[in-house]
């Protein structure tokens, strides 16, 4: 009997990769194409090969994909402080959101190493376990805030918690085609669904105890070990309590007996359920290197240019996947965010479709102005431009407004014009500073912008 042959298709356009840009890239794709079928392969590893002179892709199941416009949107991977640990989980998609929150009914107390985005959600979501929340910064939220916002952001974490909203779903697609909100599980070590702005929203992220939520934060500190239980009782270590009341130290060891312990660089140890590893991500080039000759940026990511081609004919890449290596606007970086690699998808689709029909395209618009919208401790928060003065030197300037519990307000300013601004809270103010940071306008005659009874929606109109 004839074994049965791996399936084989040709289509004009292929998109790798399930996350926000392929599935934007896809749709757009199809919208500019009503007619054509739009191949869109998910789930990792699934590339064995892109064979460019062929223009094929030869998938680990043994099937062929041929291609005209091929992109890549295969996002990135978590950097794992520890490989291979089953206490130690990474939450980058998800599969392992879903992990993370099985976990988690069982436990009584998690550490969390890192400092960016997933790690300033998590801390504030998770009920009914103690945190202990291990950062290598003097504040939270470095990648993202100063040390005044940091302190405003972290009063809230003692604060109670409003009561949960309904849950807002997106929508998922499978590969069958259809729209449902049901998880679909992909193989073992396969990267699911990358995560959006709303990825606990829906997630039961409570522990064992009753209590609300407990964080602990330990600052200017890293892993320096990990150890599993029987290899720490034989260390003949000790282990610290959770901090419960700073003016009582009379407890200085932790009686009980965890899975696994962390010991810090600050020669700070503690017991914990399991550990979450939210240091960061890489880009998850790996599957389509071998045999192919890409160019890679400085942080790892395929590189593209102002129409989202790498370096291989016919090949772009959108997303987490790739390094932006066009020269930036003054007020544009890239940061591997779910809003940018939605923008990516998008455009690259634009790019894809015009290269193909022999017309050329200019640089999208969302390219001239970094903008990030999210909401961290329910607050909402909106990053613009250099909101962090990124690359603007020592002659810059600041302008802070804080109203505690309610509002953060923070502009950069340089020559007189508005550079950047974090805005923390329902300021109304985003669309105004949008406009003042594209145009340039002079505001070195106006004194202080900030001023709460200066109302700068009107002014600026």
């Amino acid at each position: 009997m004839e074994a049965a042959r791996p399936p084989s298709t040709a289509g004009r356009f292929v998109v790798v990769g399930g996350g926000i840009a392929g599935v934007t890239c896809a749709e757009q794709l199809a919208i500019q194409f009503p007619s054509e079928d739009i191949l869109l392969i998910t789930a990792h590893p699934v590339i064995k090969a892109v064979t460019n002179f062929k223009q094929c892709i030869l998938t680990g199941d043994g099937s062929q994909h041929v291609y005209e416009k091929l992109c890549l949107c295969a996002g990135a991977k978590p950097k794992l402080i520890c490989e291979g640990n089953p206490y130690v989980l990474g939450i980058r998609d998800t599969d392992s959101a879903q992990e993370f929150q099985k976990q988690l009914t069982k436990a009584k107390r998690i550490m969390i190493i890192g400092n960016g985005g997933i790690a300033l959600e998590l801390v504030y979501e998770i009920e009914g376990c103690e945190v202990i929340w291990a950062i290598k910064d003097k504040a939270i939220g470095n990648t993202f805030f100063d040390a005044g916002a940091a302190e405003f952001l972290t009063s809230k974490l003692i604060a109670e918690k409003p009561e949960a909203r309904m849950a807002h779903k997106r929508t998922r697609y499978t590969t069958e085609g259809r729209k449902k909100e049901a998880q679909t599980k992909s193989g073992a070590g396969n990267l699911g669904s990358a995560l959006g702005p709303d990825w606990h929203e829906g997630l039961n992220l409570k522990g064992t105890k009753e209590f609300s939520h407990k964080v602990h934060i330990e600052t200017m500190c890293e892993v320096k070990k990990i150890y599993l239980q029987e290899e720490f009782r034989i260390s003949k270590k000790k282990s610290l309590p959770f901090p419960r009341d700073r003016c009582n130290q009379s407890v200085t060891t932790d009686k009980e007996a965890w899975p696994v312990y962390v010991e810090l660089t600050n020669e700070k140890t503690y017991g914990c359920d399991f550990i979450v590893s939210a240091t960061g991500v890489t880009p998850n080039t790996e599957p389509f290197l071998c045999g192919n000759n890409f160019d890679l940026g400085e942080d790892g990511g395929l590189k593209v240019d102002a129409q989202m081609h790498t370096s291989v004919s016919d090949v772009y890449a959108a997303g987490d996947i790739c390094t932006a290596s066009w020269p930036p606007s003054p007020f544009w970086q890239q940061m591997r965010l779910w809003t940018q690699a939605r923008q990516m998808g998008w455009y690259a689709a634009k790019c894809m479709a015009a290269a193909s029909l022999g017309e050329s395209i200019d640089l999208d618009f969302s390219f001239e102005l970094f903008a990030h919208v999210t909401k961290f401790f329910n607050y909402k928060v909106v990053l613009l431009g250099k909101y962090n003065a990124q690359g603007l030197g020592s002659d810059h300037e600041l302008m802070l407004r804080c109203t505690k519990g309610q509002e953060y307000v923070k502009v950069v300013m340089q020559n007189g014009q508005m550079m950047g601004a974090v805005l923390i809270g329902e300021t109304d103010l985003e669309e105004t500073f949008e406009h003042l940071i594209l145009n340039q306008t002079d505001l070195s005659s106006y004194g202080d912008l900030l001023d709460p009874n200066i109302d700068l929606e009107d002014y600026f109109d």
